[in-house]
């Protein structure tokens, strides 16, 4: 008999007995170590102080005061005293204000999640009060099996993606929504969309879409007349989140789907990437979608776009320059994996960006935002 991985088990004592349960976490977050039974009596200090000291509060009371303990948990984090605010480091650098916000970012995730719902077996929580979200986990989790406990910040977020997923998010250029799924990217930031919308196209027989995600651009090159799509993606969800929005919009004549690192085979006039624009570590899974470590996708495009370009087509390559004013990446680098890649820049087009972030001077990474661009490359061969 196999023994359970300790990772995906929850241990605890109620009522003086031992007790355990299958433990499930989106993001591949191990099981707390130390769990403790907390109901409507526990005030916020107590949760703070003991989710700070990483124990893990296992929820037995009204499903709607838990919600309320979280946020006043979030508030709570979020507010900086006077004391603290006068001893906080400084950063010195765009560089270091970036590191500085995703440790704090991390604390704060970690924190939040201590707080636990328990699942039945068809993913019934037996809280007062609580909802039915059965729809919300057959999308993410898939068919029920047994009995679980997860993170109420984590349920929280599927509750938000199906809701995002049931009503989708419009996006102008196409005329009509697109759909994401939990974990895949939602083209929230139309700027881009609209560079990809207005660029002249090579060609209309054949493009390759690397990275498909929700399908949006894939969407996109279709609707604008390009005859074939072959687009790519590792992720299993993406590849079908894209083929429903596909399939809703009417456009899978046009638009076929494939699993691969990067490239299909063979050659097109147009291939067209939008990586991660990040080169930074994921602080889970679900964030590979903003997160690039080591700029893993956007070297390996580059280096390998010149083997499936055909000779006079163009690799469109959709970038911003947000890592280079936080000084993740030199502002040569880039171009030297252009010139690595046997490529030249045919053309550039440039937006600003619209999200509510460029605008906020709250924002601990606002010096950088304001002066961030969107591009698309038009790269040819040399």
């Amino acid at each position: 008999m196999n023994t359970p991985d300790p990772a995906l088990q929850l241990h605890w004592t109620e009522n003086d007995e031992a007790r355990s349960c299958r433990w499930h976490s989106e993001s591949g977050a191990p099981a707390p170590k130390r769990v403790q039974i907390a109901d409507d009596r526990m005030n916020v200090e107590t949760a703070y102080k003991l989710a700070c000291e990483g124990t893990a509060l296992l929820w037995r009371g009204d499903y709607h005061n838990a919600k309320q303990l979280l946020q006043a948990l979030a508030r709570r984090i979020d507010k900086k005293p006077a004391r603290a605010s006068k001893k906080a480091k400084v950063p010195e650098s765009a560089k270091e204000a970036f590191n500085l916000h995703r440790q704090a970012q991390s604390q704060r995730a970690r924190v939040l999640a201590m707080v636990l719902i328990p699942f039945e077996a068809d993913y019934r929580i037996t809280l007062r009060r609580a909802p039915d979200v059965t729809l919300a986990c057959r999308e993410v989790y898939g068919e029920p099996s047994t009995a679980f406990v997860a993170s109420l910040r984590e349920l929280l977020g599927l509750i938000g993606a199906h809701e995002w997923r049931k009503n989708g998010v419009e996006i102008a250029a196409l005329s009509a929504k697109i759909h994401p799924y939990y974990g895949v990217f939602s083209p929230v930031r139309g700027e881009y969309i609209d560079l990809l919308a207005k660029a002249p196209l090579p060609s209309t027989t054949l493009a390759f879409d690397i990275g498909v995600g929700t399908g949006v651009l894939s969407a996109l090159l279709a609707k604008r007349g390009v005859k074939k799509i072959i687009a790519t993606d590792q992720d299993q969800r993406a590849l079908a989140c894209a083929r429903e929005n596909i399939d809703r919009l009417g456009l899978s004549g046009q638009i076929e789907l494939m699993q691969a690192d990067l490239f299909p085979p063979g050659r097109a006039p147009l291939i067209v990437c939008n990586p991660p624009w990040l080169p930074a570590r994921p602080n889970s899974p679900i964030e590979y979608a903003v997160y690039d470590p080591d700029s893993r996708m956007l070297r390996g495009f580059l280096a390998g776009v010149a083997e499936h370009l055909e000779p006079q087509g163009e690799a469109w390559l959709v970038m911003s320059d947000f890592a280079e004013h936080l000084g993740l990446r030199a502002a040569a680098e880039l171009q030297g994996w252009i010139d690595a890649g046997g490529l030249t820049v045919a053309g550039k087009m440039d937006i600003k960006p619209r999200h509510p972030k460029s605008t906020d001077e709250n924002d601990p990474l606002h010096a950088a935002r304001v002066k961030e661009v969107t591009s698309l490359w038009r790269l040819k061969l040399k």
